[in-house]
């Protein structure tokens, strides 16, 4: 399977965001043309990195791996992380945080090399100043 690039990564993640928006939205979000934008989303589709459009509930995906992150930020980089790791598709949720860790970060995979190749996208976010995750096992509440 084909590397993504970093317009099919901006896609994904914007549409684990909202998968119902539209290509016009979509191209918006990404930053590129709708063209672009329409032709990258049937190309994703016709690879089969995107299999279908869906709601997600809060139940678990079998085989998915979850983990929570923690970071904390180097001086007033803030926005520029937040922007870098929207772009990540394995990032779910986002929120920013008090003590310790600026930010906490959800983040969903297929396995646990796709789970290595984005915390390690994570640490060399330019403002990522230390970060320390834990891989979610079972619900058990």
């Amino acid at each position: 399977m084909a590397v993504l690039d970093e317009t099919d990564r901006a896609i994904i993640a914007a549409l684990r965001g909202d998968a119902r928006m539209s290509v016009t939205e979509l191209a918006g979000v990404v930053g590129v043309s709708r063209t672009t934008a329409a032709t990258r989303l049937e190309a994703l589709v016709e690879a089969g990195r995107i299999r279908r459009f869906t709601i997600e509930t809060d139940t678990d995906v079998e085989g998915e791996v979850r983990a929570i992150t923690m970071i904390e930020l180097q001086g007033s980089m803030s926005r520029a992380v937040v922007r870098a790791l929207r772009k990540l598709p394995e990032v779910y949720t986002l929120w920013s945080t008090n003590g310790a860790w600026d930010l906490v970060v959800e983040i969903r995979c297929d396995s646990l090399v796709s789970f290595d190749r984005a915390l390690r996208e994570i640490r060399e976010i330019k403002g990522v100043a230390n970060s320390e995750s834990s891989l979610l096992l079972a619900h058990v509440g």
